[in-house]
């Protein structure tokens, strides 16, 4: 009986070309036909040829394995690893030890962020320009993402990784996400091995109460009462821990993603109480001193000044006690909200280094799917009853401070402490114009692969980026057929290219990039930034002049403080039409002028336009 060996089924392999990755090889494990019998069948054993086909991918010897960790609604100035106040001690061991990037940035708001993170695509290219339950029917916003855009988890299942996926998900359509399915857009469907997690289509759940699935299954609630933090954290060492029992040389790749810091800000009370008295000077003096922090550590520039208050926050002086009260019990209770996630995510860390696998794993820290949430001038964490006057509601609530992120309240933070926990930059989440809503912190560790222990780069990057990135340090290749389903190039632009210490300096490789969020609209190109806020949506950003035109110069101007619409008309009209070109090409149109039950008023002809949107328009 004769064997041959010799010919067997390759994966594919790509090509990178500066912005994009060049799809080839049509050959995939997920899409395996069955192949043409290249041996030789004989009457006997002795007159046979076998011949086996490669039945399923082996990564590369020594391939890294691959966490993934992108934490929920916080600014760039709230952790120690940025310059911030809340303690996170496995943030900094991390970035001390790796890369901190400070010019990267994501979508406005959640959902478009994890559908441009997963496929490496721009958010309205993979039809999530908003959130799918409130779709609208063009391809950037249906919310069904395409199998024509593979998820990292299928690239990296194609290439030999098992691959796992705990915390929230948030880009299943709302309505496959029922016991019914259909389950292919659930994450088990989409190229993760397990999920263990809130529903795929939801953004947000309680902590201690959480609703939980299991691949595709409802779980029973914890009878313990856990904290949801540490529920995904035992399930992600459950996967890594037996898979490497199973094979210690396959590498995994982990999305951990969890609810926190989105609210409800819910931590047990020793979390908050090690806070106490650490914010009390107020969101003013943290501005201040957290500026002054970030300087030292490199992470904005030392020409940075501090921008203007936020004109929907008091100046803190000017707060009454119970107000001050109040506030500080919620960014107590959101500090220990992230200690608590911090530490949970160290346990993953000292998972790796127990069974020896740090050195050789790249994680990749996204401290923020957007900016921090700005929703209510003290916070709110109990539910306002009939009739309550605003008096009351606010009194009752200083009486109950002890209730504050237990599971008798739901809440969420402070105008003033967004701000704050946005230093250095202007505004919140759901803001597509200003770097409040769109810039976050993102920390690389690859000790393997990583030698600038520490370093910090700041070539603009976006959240596109980490996908393309991924795969060029993990010497993984792309497949052009996934599923049966031809693939669609990526529009991410790798990262790699700056890692090398030598190369820390190197010109940016990602020079434009368009944001658009619920009609309002901005675009980056070499440095320069025009923002187009829309009446409707941005009034929070300028309620004097809700539809101005702004220019900022990023690179002599990091927190957009300087205008310069004024000074340099030909410019904005520049970055317009760029922007145009940008919006076409990647499904950004139609703008909406604001969504409403789910269905957005569609601003379809000029006659629609208020007198500011018409003079908008003659700069594009």
């Amino acid at each position: 009986m004769k064997t041959d060996h010799k010919k067997q089924i390759a994966i594919g392999k790509v090509g990178l070309f500066s912005s994009a990755l060049m799809l080839s090889a049509p050959l995939a494990a997920q899409y395996s036909p069955t192949p043409k019998f290249e041996g030789k069948i004989g009457k006997t054993l002795d007159d046979t040829h076998e011949w086996y086909p490669a039945a399923h991918p082996q990564a590369p010897a020594g391939a890294p394995n691959v966490v993934w960790i992108l934490i929920d609604d916080i600014g760039y100035g709230a952790t120690t690893a940025f310059g911030g106040l809340i303690e996170t001690p496995t943030f900094d061991r991390l970035a001390d030890n790796g890369l901190r990037y400070t010019n990267w940035h994501t979508c406005a708001f959640s959902a478009p962020t994890r559908a441009a993170l997963l496929t490496g695509r721009n958010q309205h290219s993979v039809h999530f320009g908003f959130f799918a339950n409130q779709s609208y029917g063009a391809p950037g916003y249906d919310g069904y993402l395409p199998f024509e855009t593979a998820t990292i988890a299928e690239i990296l299942r194609e290439n030999g990784y098992n691959t796992f996926a705990v915390g929230k998900y948030h880009v299943t359509s709302t309505s496959d996400a029922t016991p019914a399915g259909p389950f292919n857009r659930w994450p088990t469907g989409r190229g993760f091995d397990r999920f263990y997690g809130y529903s795929p289509a939801a953004g947000a759940g309680d902590q201690w109460n959480p609703v939980i699935y299991r691949d595709t299954q409802l779980e029973p609630k914890d009878p313990q009462g856990r904290h949801f933090t540490e529920l995904i954290t035992n399930e992600a060492i459950r996967y890594i821990s037996e898979q490497k029992k199973a094979d210690p040389d396959k590498p995994f790749f982990l999305y951990y993603a969890p609810g926190a810091a989105h609210s409800p800000h819910q931590v047990a009370p020793e979390w908050i109480d090690k806070y106490k008295g650490k914010f009390d000077k107020g969101w003013d003096v943290y501005r201040e001193e957290t500026l002054a922090r970030q300087k030292k550590l490199g992470v904005t520039p030392a020409s940075v000044e501090l921008a203007p208050r936020n004109h929907n926050v008091k100046a803190w002086e000017s707060l009454t006690a119970d107000e001050k009260k109040l506030t500080l019990r919620h960014i107590e209770t959101y500090a220990g909200f992230v200690s608590h996630t911090d530490h949970e995510i160290g346990r993953i860390v000292t998972l790796l280094e127990e069974l020896g696998q740090l050195d050789n794993t790249l994680i990749v820290l996204m401290i923020g799917d957007n900016g921090a949430t700005s929703e209510s001038p003290f916070g709110t964490f109990l539910t306002r009853q009939n009739n309550e006057k605003q008096e009351q509601f606010f009194s009752r609530q200083v009486a109950n401070l002890h209730l504050l992120g237990t599971a008798q309240s739901k809440p969420n933070f402070p105008s003033g402490w967004a701000e704050a926990t946005n230093t250095p930059f202007r505004y919140y989440k759901g803001n597509p114009v200003w770097e409040g809503g769109t810039h976050d912190p993102l920390i690389l560790f690859y000790p393997k692969g990583i030698k600038d222990k520490g370093g910090v780069r700041t070539q603009y990057s976006y959240v596109s980026d980490i996908l393309p990135t991924t795969v060029e340090l993990t010497g993984a290749t792309v497949p052009d057929v996934v599923n049966g389903y031809r693939q669609r190039a990526i529009e991410g632009v790798s990262l790699a290219y700056s890692v090398a210490p030598e190369n820390k300096n190197l010109p940016e490789r990602h020079t434009v990039q368009y944001h658009e969020m619920t009609g309002s609209y901005a675009i980056y190109k070499d440095g320069w930034k025009a923002g187009f806020p829309n009446g409707v949506a941005n009034r929070a950003s300028n309620p004097e002049a809700p539809n101005e035109a702004y220019l900022f110069n990023t690179k002599e101007d990091f927190n957009e403080v300087n205008n310069l619409a004024g000074k340099y008309p030909e410019k904005v009209k520049e970055l317009a039409k760029v922007f145009e070109a940008e919006a076409w090409k990647y499904n950004v149109y139609p703008l909406k002028h604001q969504w409403v039950n789910k269905n957005p008023l569609i601003i379809k002809h000029a006659k629609d336009l208020t007198p500011s949107q018409r003079q908008r328009q003659k700069l594009q």
